[in-house]
């Protein structure tokens, strides 16, 4: 499905987005016009999902980034999706995941400080119904950034 170009196609647009069909052509060694191709063939594929930005969050006041486990009263379909609607309306939350072991969820979030975390963990995430218990590991320094996928 992805031949050798494709892969560094990829790689290139993880690294830079916003780089052209012209410039990803001269570093790929291709034509414009096939970069464009490829382009829209990986993103027909779903390969490419979407392009964003990437923020600076202490620069943006968000100085405590967080992990946030969460355990469960009660398991099955209904909670679980309740839950996940929950988890997608809270803007602090950036990312999440459903785990095995004690925890059913991991919760990625960023706040302004200390405190919107304690509310965000107190007024929050402990008074929706299906959440039996969490615990919080704060951040003290990320020394790798969210890295490109491995391709």
């Amino acid at each position: 499905m992805l031949d050798e170009i494709d892969k560094r196609l990829l790689s290139a647009l993880q690294a830079d987005a916003q780089a052209t069909a012209q410039d990803l052509a001269e570093v790929l060694n291709l034509s414009a016009s096939q970069i464009g191709r490829r382009r829209q063939r990986l993103e027909a594929l779903g390969l490419i999902r979407g392009y964003a930005a990437r923020l600076d969050a202490q620069k943006l006041g968000l100085s405590v980034q967080a992990f946030i486990q969460v355990q469960m009263t009660t398991h099955g379909t209904e909670p679980a999706r309740g839950f996940a609607a929950f988890v997608a309306r809270q803007p602090q939350v950036v990312s999440a995941w459903t785990l095995t072991g004690e925890a059913d969820y991991l919760l990625r979030v960023y706040c302004a400080d200390l405190p919107a975390l304690n509310r965000l963990i107190h007024d929050v995430l402990l008074v929706h119904p299906a959440v039996a218990r969490v615990q919080s590991q704060i951040v003290m320094h990320q020394f790798k950034q969210d890295a490109a996928l491995p391709i």
